[in-house]
């Protein structure tokens, strides 16, 4: 069975077709500048790299394309469409309606249509996704998968916010959490790894990249997570603040004059290690500033490590315990230093790094010492197979 993993952006699309006797992906692509001038289509299959270079005025054109390339005579990995068994689309939010991946009917459509006031950046370009392949694809199964569904097991106490409870149930404002295919993927691994039953666990996931989250897994099950009701909360991330005092907003709406767009746009789009630093939102660009001597570069590693080891802790006191940390995405799985820096952090749980495997990359690696308390891990992340996995169990049930 091959699936088409989709992931739509407002102007871009990832995609992937995977085999799933294999779970190696067939192809691998990249859409940039939908409807906007300069439109291309990147796709990487049989170690080539194949590129089209064409207007793409909305996602169906580019969905379109993406599939011309799949079925390609010379650059393509099928003869035709339908050795594409189904389609699996990431969905950033799913509220609470959703603790699981699911078929897409009609009924479906409607309930994410509901959930763009929660994400109304996120959620409107993964409909238009659906909707295009839908389109072009009539007969497939369609199938998706939601960023917040693994968070769904958080109890009650742990999702509430000390607001006044009708801003709870009448208008959702709850913690939700995301990054969840991908916690959910790396913490059964790590079960995998260990040889024991994820159910005996206790597993804090990192996933730090850009955008950054840490979860509290136990037996399996999330129980907190940092993200909140929108992606902006919890760690300090590329360009995101965190958690922040909440009435830094309106003093400064007031003090500089900033309107709520204004203050939205500061606190998601220029602060983070990237107004920290002035430098970069990318870590490596902050890894080597900080080398060279930039002390606000310094400054930034400093305070995202101080809250990711100050946020583990807090996780630890949730799960009553840990077995395994696990370093994933981007920064996670690539950053010896980094990774070194945030275990210092926690030798008070009898965590001993083996240096050695700390620099190794891009594999699925302990880099604990056989005698470390809490073992550690690198484990690199694949979401988009996580969402073939689902996408395959729900068409075939």
């Amino acid at each position: 069975m091959n699936i088409l993993v989709v992931n739509c952006g407002s102007s871009s699309l990832k995609y992937q077709l995977i085999d799933m006797e294999t779970e190696k992906p067939l192809a691998k692509g990249l859409v940039e500048r939908i409807g906007i001038e300069g439109s291309i289509l990147t796709q990487k299959a049989n170690g080539e790299k194949y590129i089209i270079e064409e207007p793409m005025d909305d996602h169906k054109k580019a969905i379109e394309l993406v599939l011309k390339a799949l079925v390609d005579g010379k650059h393509g990995v099928i003869k035709d469409m339908s050795e594409i068994a189904s389609v699996g689309h990431r969905v950033v939010h799913g509220g609470e309606k959703y603790s699981k991946s699911v078929l897409i009917d009609e009924d479906v459509m409607k309930e994410l249509e509901d959930c763009i006031k929660l994400a109304p950046l996120h959620n409107p370009p993964n409909l238009i996704g659906i909707n295009a392949c839908k389109e072009l694809m009539p007969k497939t199964p369609m199938v998706a998968v939601f960023d917040t569904a693994f968070h769904q097991t958080l109890p009650d106490y742990a999702f509430t916010y000390a607001l006044p409870y009708e801003m709870y149930s009448d208008l959702g404002v709850r913690k939700y959490g995301f990054h969840g295919t991908s916690h959910r993927f790396v913490s059964a691994e790590v079960a995998k790894m260990m040889g024991k039953d994820i159910k005996d666990l206790k597993i804090i996931t990192c996933h730090l990249g850009n955008g950054a989250s840490l979860c509290a897994i136990n037996g399996g099950k999330a129980v907190d997570t940092t993200m909140g009701f929108t992606p902006l909360a919890g760690l300090v991330m590329g360009t995101r603040c965190g958690d922040i005092d909440p009435s830094i907003l309106p003093f400064l709406m007031k003090e500089l004059n900033m309107s709520a767009d204004d203050i939205n746009n500061v606190i998601n789009k220029k602060s983070g290690v990237f107004g920290l630093s002035g430098v970069s939102s990318d870590f490596r660009d902050i890894e080597n500033a900080s080398k060279e001597g930039n002390k606000r570069a310094e400054l930034a590693l400093k305070v995202f490590d101080y809250k990711v080891i100050t946020s583990i802790g807090a996780y630890v006191a949730a799960l009553n315990g840990v077995d395994a940390i696990v370093f994933t995405a981007g920064l996670g799985e690539n950053s010896a230093t980094n990774r070194e820096a945030i275990c210092n952090g926690l030798s008070y749980l009898g965590i001993e790094l083996d240096k050695e495997k700390n620099g190794m990359r891009g594999e699925a690696v302990e880099i604990s010492k056989a005698d470390s308390k809490v073992k550690v891990f690198t484990i690199p992340t694949n979401e988009e197979l996580m969402i073939a996995r689902d996408t395959e169990e729900i068409v075939n049930a």
